[in-house]
C-alpha cells in the first residue's frame, strides 16, 4: 500500500510529476518543451502525427476475443512546410510525441485542453493503465464546419496521473504495450 487509511488520494501535482520525470525510466520521454508542458495538475502532451480515416482505411471490428479485433489503416497526413495542417470537419487519429512510462502503481487519464472545446474540436482518449509504456494516440474530432488549423508539436491534451491504492501485480500487458515506438 502506498498510503494509509488517513491518506487522501488524488491526482499528482507538479512537484510529484517533476520528480517522476527525473526517474529511470522517466514518466515521459521525448517531450518538446518540459517547461511549458508541466502543469499544476498534469502534463500537456503534443502532436507528432495526424492521420485521416477514409473509406480506403477500411472498417474496424471488435469482438469478444482480442483475435476478433481489426483496426482500420488511416492515411497519414503531411504537415505543410510551415508545420501546420488544415483539417476539415471530420475524424482524425493523432499520435502524441511523448513516450509514456507508467509504473505499476500509477495510471493516467487524458483530457482535451480547453482551447479545443472553444474552437469546436473534441479529443477522445482512453485510460492509460498502470504499467503501460508507449507512444499513445487519441481521436480528434473537428466539429467546426469552418475547420481547424493544427501545428506540429502543439499541446492538445493534458494527462492527469492518479496513484493506485496498491501496485498492480501484472501491469498493462495488452496489444498496445510499446505501441508506436
Amino acid at each position: 500500500m502506498i498510503g494509509n487509511e488517513t491518506t487522501m488520494w488524488g491526482a499528482l501535482n507538479r512537484d510529484a510529476i517533476a520528480s517522476l520525470l527525473a526517474g529511470d525510466p522517466p514518466l515521459l520521454e521525448e517531450c518538446p518543451d518540459l517547461h511549458s508542458q508541466l502543469q499544476s495538475n498534469g502534463f500537456d502532451v503534443t502532436v507528432r502525427a495526424v492521420a485521416s480515416f477514409t473509406l480506403a482505411a477500411g472498417a474496424g471490428a471488435i469482438g469478444v476475443s482480442d483475435d476478433d479485433r481489426a483496426l482500420p489503416e488511416p492515411s497519414r497526413l503531411r504537415f505543410g512546410p510551415d508545420g501546420w495542417l488544415d483539417l476539415g470537419a471530420g475524424h482524425y487519429l493523432v499520435t502524441f510525441n511523448e513516450v509514456v512510462n507508467l509504473p505499476r502503481w500509477l495510471m493516467a487519464l487524458g483530457r482535451p485542453r480547453s482551447s479545443l472545446l472553444r474552437m469546436g474540436v473534441s479529443l477522445h482518449t482512453a485510460v492509460w493503465d498502470a504499467g503501460y509504456s508507449g507512444r499513445s494516440q487519441a481521436l480528434l474530432v473537428v466539429h467546426n464546419p469552418a475547420g481547424f488549423r493544427l501545428q506540429r508539436d502543439a499541446r492538445i491534451a493534458q494527462l492527469v496521473f492518479f496513484p493506485l491504492n496498491e501496485p498492480d501485480d501484472r501491469g498493462y500487458d495488452g496489444r498496445y504495450q510499446r505501441e508506436n515506438l
